[in-house]
Parts: C-alpha cells; structure tokens; sequence
C-alpha cells in the first residue's frame, strides 16, 4: 500500500499544499501484531478526523497529502535521524514511537527501542515516500507559481501533561521562531486566527516540527506554516467523535485563512 494519499485540486490550483502526516489509522500486520491490541484499537496519539476537518481545501485549489498508517509506525513530523525537536523536559515521542505521549509502553514487551535495522527499514517503506512526494508537490507549485506555502495540519488532546502542564489554547500556530515563513505570511495567518473567537498561541508550546522547519525556507519563497488545535475545538468533549457544529465554526476560519494566504503566495 501506497504510504500517503494524494487529493488534487477540484478546480484550477492555487500554490498552497496541506500536509497532514498524523492522520493515518492502518498498521500494518507484522506491527500491529507486536503492539498492544487495547492501544491500536483506538490509536489515541492520531490527529482524528483532521483529513475531515479540511476536507474543503480542493474546492480552493488547494492539494492535500496525507499520512495512511499510523504515527505509532513512524512519525512523519520527526527528523529522519530521530533529533530531539526540543530540549525543555517534556515529553518527546522519537521517530519510531516506542511509547504514547503519556509514557505507557505501545509493545507488548515494553521495548525500550526500536532495532536500527528496523528503523531503517520503516524510514524506506513509510517515510521517504511520504517526503519524497511532499517534495515533488512543492517543486511542482513553486515553479509553476514562483512561491508556495505549505500548511501543515495538527491536533492534540487540549491535555497533554507529560508534554505542557495546562491546558493547551485552541489554535497554536507554529513558523520555527520566525524563520519558516516570511514576516507578511505569519502576520496575515496569525491576524486570521486571533480574530476567529479561540485562544490563539504564537509558537508556544509548539513551534513546529521537522516538515515546518525542513520545508520553510522563505528565502527560496518556500514557506512552511504549523497550525496545532486542541481536539475540543472540533471533537466532542471527550475527543473521541466528530463534532460537526463545533467543525463547522472552525472550518469557516481555516477556510478564510487559507483562501487569503493562497492569494498572497500566488500574487508574491
């Protein structure tokens, strides 16, 4: 199976690609068979229904990839080389998952780490592919438009103490410091959030991960943006269904959000 699943533009294509690397369930069969079966039943650390939740971009232009198998696989949003991302205590998640974000071992025989050649093995299967398209995606846009933005989609549990001690705001956009984006495309993003009606948080207590701060080089009007929101702003309030009502007041800002800065990148 083919890692990533690519959905093209309805209508004619505007230079913006939604990435959304934590949305995939599917485990494949050699791995599920070694995890914990109460854990891959209901895989918690996913980034649920975030394929739903912007599943209006191709009306827009705009082309989404998104992950198939699961981050508990190999996380799409980490270094190939497993860096740590940050350096503040908390709780970090590697590059093959060896625990969920609360610390409870995933494998049935609480394996510290995963083997290098196994490493090795799901970074060629599951994650280069996923890269290697992200990649021709990009090139594709910024030579046909000049510049491209990349919008990368999260969602987390609103707690996550092992990772943040309160609770997290709504929407966090993250740009690596600054440095992902261009000035007049973080301002612009960040106008749009803050006057939707949720809490919004600038590069705090998510900066971005390895897609925003690999693929962001405005220099080369190659621009990354991460928006992470609380799972409450869509989900009910458990987090575990969809919530269409609480979608929808959402879905009205990102659509909004991503339709000005299409046109801002497009006309840059």
């Amino acid at each position: 199976m083919v890692p990533y699943r690519v959905i093209e533009p309805q209508y004619e294509r505007v230079p913006v690609i939604l990435s959304i690397p934590h949305c995939g369930t599917t485990f494949p069969d050699e791995i599920r068979n070694e995890l914990k079966p109460d854990l891959t039943s209901f895989p918690d650390d996913t980034d649920w229904f975030v394929d739903q939740l912007y599943d209006f971009a191709p009306e827009l232009g705009i082309t989404v990839i998104h992950a198939v198998y699961s981050r508990w696989v190999i996380d799409l949003n980490r270094p190939p080389d497993n860096t740590p991302l940050y350096k503040d205590g908390r709780l970090i998640t590697g590059l093959c998952p060896v625990t969920t974000f609360l610390g409870e071992p995933l494998y049935r025989d609480e394996r510290k780490e995963i083997q290098p050649e196994e490493v090795q093995r799901r970074l060629q299967t599951y994650y280069w592919p996923y890269h290697e398209k992200l990649t021709k995606l990009l090139t594709s846009l910024k030579n046909d438009f000049g510049s491209v933005l990349l919008w990368d989609c999260h969602s987390i549990r609103q707690h996550v103490p092992t990772i943040h001690p309160e609770k997290f705001p709504d929407l966090i956009l993250g740009d690596a410091g600054g440095t992902s984006a261009s000035p007049g495309l973080i301002e612009i993003a960040l106008r749009n959030l803050e006057h939707s009606g949720f809490s919004v948080s600038h590069n705090h207590p998510f900066s971005g991960g390895y897609i925003t701060r690999h693929y962001g080089k405005p220099s080369d009007n190659q621009h990354a943006l991460q928006l992470e929101m609380s799972k409450v702003v869509y989900m009910d309030d458990a987090e575990r269904t969809y919530h269409p009502q609480r979608a929808e007041k959402i879905r009205r800002i990102l659509r909004k959000t991503l339709d000005t800065l299409s046109q801002l990148v497009a006309h840059s």
